[in-house]
């Protein structure tokens, strides 16, 4: 299937359900706006795009303290269903439904998929409770929504690989929204929503599509410029001390070279 055809499936699924999961991110919205949907495509196109997934040595392999992931971007290198899937959630219908889930005005796709794409996790991997970089890569609009769709068969909520937000911010309770087969999770980005994926203890592996959109405005009024920020969870107290020292670092550079000292390499080159 085309990238029109997997959207026109992602619109009349969204659409049927649009006043609930308007519901959700409305009563979530006070601190961090989030909502989910299960069995978005039918299930034998959601195994299809899981089966099209390459081996993880295909992929660029991110590992630190700050996170333990493969991830790619340059879509064209693998099977043609991941790259159709991944500009679906692109498509001007889906943009509009969400607009009108989130009340969020003029949002705009990420061609260049800025840290967007495709990753895959497997046992021991992690990603560390962090804010999102605030900007797409030229920084001219907000990074405002994250939306990641979650494609791994018979997903059990014990694996681990869970998203998780902290709404009350790092060391407060999270709220844990399940890595579930076929299901596309969408939350709001701004300078205090904090997310996670929790490490993953069995030998599985989870595959996620991601993308994000933009807007001119931010989220809120108080939001300001920051680089993709790391903290340790609650019980690494040594390892959030490096890592505050990290954004301080990186924050501090940014002042002196707004682009960065280091070029991107996660992005889509068509």
């Amino acid at each position: 299937m085309n990238r029109f055809e997997i959207a026109n499936l992602i619109c009349e699924k969204i659409k049927d359900n649009k006043i609930d999961l308007k519901g959700m991110y409305e009563s979530s919205n006070d601190k961090i706006g989030y909502f989910f949907i299960d069995n978005l495509l039918p299930e034998e196109l959601a195994n299809k795009i899981y089966n099209s997934f390459p081996e993880s040595s295909g992929m660029k392999l991110r590992k630190s303290l700050r996170e333990y992931k493969h991830i790619a971007a340059q879509m064209n290198q693998y099977d043609s269903i991941l790259e159709e899937v991944t500009f679906a959630f692109q498509d001007q219908r889906v943009l509009e439904l969400v607009q009108y889930i989130c009340g969020i005005e003029e949002l705009s796709p990420d061609e260049h998929l800025y840290a967007g794409g495709i990753s895959l996790m497997s046992k021991d991997h992690f990603l560390n409770p962090h804010l999102d970089n605030s900007h797409e890569k030229d920084q001219k609009k907000w990074r405002v929504l994250n939306l990641l769709y979650y494609v791994s068969p018979d997903w059990d909520i014990n694996y681990g690989g869970n998203l998780e937000i902290w709404p009350e911010g790092v060391g407060k309770e999270q709220i844990t929204i399940e890595s579930r087969f076929n299901r596309l999770a969408v939350m709001a980005t701004h300078s205090s929503s904090w997310h996670s994926v929790s490490p993953i203890v069995e030998d599985k592996k989870r595959a996620c599509v991601s993308n994000y959109y933009f807007s001119d405005s931010p989220l809120r009024k108080s939001d300001s410029f920051h680089v993709t920020s790391f903290r340790g969870r609650p019980d690494q107290h040594f390892r959030d001390v490096i890592l505050r020292g990290d954004i301080l670092l990186r924050q501090s550079i940014r002042k002196i070279f707004p682009k960065g000292v280091i070029k991107t390499d996660h992005l889509y080159k068509k």
